[in-house]
């Protein structure tokens, strides 16, 4: 999940309302009145779910293609630059690559594991809300899926950012306990401190590079779900591992990234976050 523009920061933990997403005119889908109102109706599940099992959603032929297709270009980039983390949990969590997994299935498998579950919402949402639900072991999940001219890359969360890059390391016992520490903190965090806690959930669990075995590898969930992303984070520019930093430099998620910061190990990753983010509210 991506977060709505920092504009949008409630000190609201419990208000789990999407924002309204007007697709920029650049967006693939911007002139596709189908696939805008496709992409509403699934939408709509997540704005009527009140609880319980998450309700299916049923896919067209033409979103399971682009589920194959991505899937197509994802497994040998995976296997090139994904870390090790990774795909040992890929490996057990074995998600279908033939069609688009229901929420509620995933769910049984992360409950076996970690205990996180997925629940559904509309679209983007603010990041106090969305940090605020990991702390309770939840991770808000959008349903619709890319459209099909631009399977490389997404300028906003879709279900394949979703289950391909988050759904597989919630079953990551210290990616799900990092997650909820973050969650924990931006209960505490103030409004400067929430901005902070944002970037460096950024530029680490969506958009982290760790070293391992003096090679690059991608641990983020925004660049494990994007084949073109993928072929270009090695490139960088690279920035050293400095959490500050991270907590000082704005991002945009519309966009490939233009840097990325690269962790000693993913170990290390893990531990300084963690101690990072038990901090905010006791500083």
């Amino acid at each position: 999940m991506q977060f709505a523009p920092p504009t949008s920061l409630s000190t609201d933990c419990n208000r789990r309302t999407a924002q309204v997403v007007v697709l920029d005119k650049d967006h693939p889908g911007f002139r596709d009145a189908e696939y805008r109102r496709r992409r509403n109706s699934i939408a709509q599940v997540a704005v009527d779910y009140v609880g319980g099992p998450v309700p299916e959603v049923e896919y067209s032929s033409e979103e399971q293609g682009v589920w194959r297709e991505v899937w197509r270009m994802l497994d040998p980039l995976h296997c090139e630059h994904a870390c090790r983390d990774y795909l040992a949990i890929s490996e057990e969590f074995a998600i279908d690559k033939t069609r688009i997994p229901q929420l509620h299935e995933l769910n049984a498998q992360l409950a076996a594991t970690t205990g996180f579950e997925m629940q559904p919402v509309a679209g983007l949402i603010n990041g106090r809300t969305f940090l605020c639900t990991l702390g309770e072991g939840v991770f808000l999940s959008t349903q619709y899926i890319r459209h099909y001219s631009a399977p490389l890359y997404t300028p906003e969360p879709d279900v394949i950012h979703e289950l391909v890059g988050h759904a597989a390391t919630l079953t990551h016992p210290a990616i799900a306990e990092l997650s909820v520490v973050m969650g924990r903190a931006a209960r505490r965090a103030d409004d400067e401190e929430l901005m902070a806690l944002e970037r460096v959930y950024w530029y680490t669990l969506e958009y982290g590079v760790v070293r391992e075995a003096g090679a690059l590898k991608a641990i983020g969930a925004g660049i494990l779900s994007s084949a073109g992303e993928l072929r270009r984070f090695e490139r960088g520019p690279l920035r050293e591992w400095d959490l500050e930093a991270m907590a000082n430099t704005p991002y945009d998620p519309t966009n490939y990234q233009p840097h990325y910061y690269v962790a000693p190990s993913f170990d290390r990753l893990i531990l300084d976050v963690g101690a990072w983010a038990r901090g905010i509210g006791a500083r």
